[in-house]
């Protein structure tokens, strides 16, 4: 017996040495394929990211940016379609935590409710950047930075160029206003600078105010009624393109001209949108772009690393009247 042992002892240390080998094999696939919460070996990102949905070009420009940059920069992305519902994204940050991604990325579908998830993350010690669109909680701590526009801004613009159309109106100007998704960052933030901008000139006055959720169906919607409901409309001040390009069917269905009859101004500059300006059926738009995501795949190497980022970074836009849309559209991405 003793001498079978010695015989099959170096048979023994290759079995060992290659179940090690096969162990610790099986761990590093296994890394690779959860995200490993920054324990893999290879040193690849695996980001999560919460979408709001496909509710529009832009967002839809949006996820194709974020999509193309993460395979630029090598980062593994766990994408996730919330379909414009809060309880959607909650489930899907709750699931990239588990799965102990290295950092978790959402465009928020409303501003409130985050605080319990945020610190989810935040106790499992996993990063998290806010993308277009910002949350309210007070406590900062609980994301690492916002990268996304200034939809306050993006609203003034938009009441400003139509302060300056509208400075010699003697009489009232009446616009109706298509609002963004009811509790949406950028819904609230595009109203309270638009009203800001137009306060400048009493004559000015929105006559109604009503959400077309940032989609075409609700923008033609809404605009039916508002046609409907108020026999002079002067202006039109959709929160996107989408809901004003809804509201060109309404208003030419009501015989109306769409850019003469009815002053439109939109906010976001997608290539429809962008040849409605250029073609004379809006009239102004403000721009929000959506290709944040060289910018996204920057910042999550960074806080990846312990990098300190700033709290806030806006994107850089612009404005565009028509014959500027004409100049952009032959070389417009989106």
């Amino acid at each position: 017996m003793g001498k079978m042992r010695t015989q099959s002892a170096p048979w023994r240390a290759a079995v060992v040495l290659a179940s090690v080998l096969l162990v610790g094999g099986v761990a590093a696939c296994g890394n690779s394929d959860t995200g490993g919460g920054g324990t893999k070996d290879d040193g690849k990102i695996t980001m999560g990211f919460s979408q709001v949905g496909a509710e529009s070009g832009w967002r839809t420009a949006n996820t194709i940016s974020i999509k193309e940059a993460a395979t630029a920069a090598g980062i593994e992305l766990k994408f996730d379609d919330a379909q414009q519902k809060q309880e959607n994204q909650i489930k899907a940050i709750r699931n990239y935590i588990q799965q102990k991604v290295d950092v978790i990325a959402f465009s928020p579908v409303v501003e409130s409710g985050w605080d319990t998830v945020l610190k989810e993350a935040k106790d499992a010690g996993i990063p998290v950047i806010l993308t277009d669109r910002s949350v309210d909680s007070a406590d900062k701590s609980l994301y690492k930075t916002f990268l996304g526009s200034d939809f306050v801004k993006e609203g003034k613009l938009a009441g400003e160029w139509l302060v300056e159309q509208k400075k010699g109106a003697s009489g009232p100007v009446n616009i109706v206003e298509l609002q963004g998704s009811t509790g949406a960052a950028p819904a609230n933030d595009r109203k309270k600078g638009f009203g800001e901008a137009i306060a400048a000139n009493p004559n000015l006055k929105v006559i109604a105010s009503q959400t077309g959720d940032f989609t075409r169906a609700g923008g033609k919607q809404v605009m039916e009624q508002f046609l409907k409901a108020n026999k002079q409309i002067d202006v039109l001040f959709a929160h996107n393109d989408d809901m004003g390009l809804g509201a060109l069917e309404a208003i030419t269905a009501a015989g109306k001209v769409p850019g003469k009859d009815i002053t439109i101004i939109t906010i976001d500059a997608v290539k429809d949108g962008m040849q409605a300006l250029a073609d004379g059926k809006f009239n102004f738009i403000a721009e929000c772009s959506p290709l944040l995501g060289p910018q996204l795949m920057d910042l999550a190497k960074k806080v990846k690393a312990g990098q300190e980022v700033p709290a806030r970074i806006e994107t850089e836009e612009t404005t565009f009247t028509t014959e500027q849309a004409k100049e952009a559209l032959p070389n417009r991405k989106y």
